[in-house]
């Protein structure tokens, strides 16, 4: 994908995420707000050192072992998901043999078409036969309304262990309360997602995807060692050290 950085650029990668989203945003594959919310978690990145964290990292390990082992496992895509690392979710739904669905806060049939149109694509470059699913949706998320809630019942609706990347609050919460176990990859261990869900990854998205697709999957007893509360309690203070680093060099 063509512009301007040079890959020495230090930073490259942020800006690579950053022109991923503009082409996306050109092809109506965006909400209004999704450079909004890409933004914001940058600056927490930022914070982190754009680096993957040990306990991001563990955390990591442990939802593909989770992700693995399930019997009906879904990686769910919203529009900054297919921009940012279409790719990479493409190749860990294969890796995992499971299907991928497209289920956005803002559904408009101009917004999947694009979106299904784009990842149809993707899967035929890739030379990868990954069931995309969110096309014809007949089921609806219980405590959810509105556009929002639909979902296809072979998908999301069956699933026993989800991957929700950039996800919105409110939607973790209602997949949480149906009974399945929800991964969330979320560079803000506050939000909602972070703390609702039931295993949280704090890291920026297409460095995690690139981590667990290297990772094989081995010893499944880690999963009984993830502790939600310390998982996020690390990232927390990993950005306070940040911060504080920042502040040093300023001053300096």
């Amino acid at each position: 994908m063509d512009h301007a950085a040079d890959p020495s650029h230090p930073r490259y990668r942020s800006l690579l995420m950053r022109h991923r989203l503009e082409v996306a945003a050109k092809k109506g594959m965006l909400a209004d707000s999704a450079l909004i919310a890409h933004g914001r978690g940058e600056a927490y990145d930022y914070l982190l050192g754009e680096t993957t964290i040990p306990s991001a990292d563990f955390a990591t390990r442990v939802a593909l072992e989770t992700l693995a082992s399930a019997t009906h496992p879904v990686l769910s895509v919203n529009g900054n998901v297919v921009a940012l690392a279409g790719d990479e979710m493409l190749r860990l739904a294969h890796k995992l043999d499971c299907p991928l669905e497209v289920n956005i806060f803002y559904r408009t049939p101009k917004r999947m078409e694009a979106l299904l149109s784009d990842l149809n694509e993707r899967n035929e470059r890739l030379g990868i036969d990954v069931e995309i699913l969110g096309a014809n949706p007949d089921a609806t998320i219980p405590g959810l309304k509105g556009p929002r809630a639909k979902c296809e019942s072979k998908g999301i609706l069956q699933a026993d262990v989800l991957l929700v990347p950039l996800e919105d609050g409110d939607r973790c919460e209602a997949l949480v309360a149906m009974g399945k176990t929800v991964i969330v990859i979320d560079l803000n261990p506050l939000s909602r997602s972070s703390r609702g869900g039931s295993i949280t990854i704090v890291d920026e998205l297409s460095r995690c995807l690139e981590n667990m697709l290297e990772m094989n999957v081995g010893d499944s007893s880690s999963t009984k060692k993830y502790d939600h509360h310390q998982t996020l309690q690390a990232a927390l203070d990993s950005i306070v050290e940040g911060m504080k680093s920042k502040f040093s060099e300023q001053k300096e």
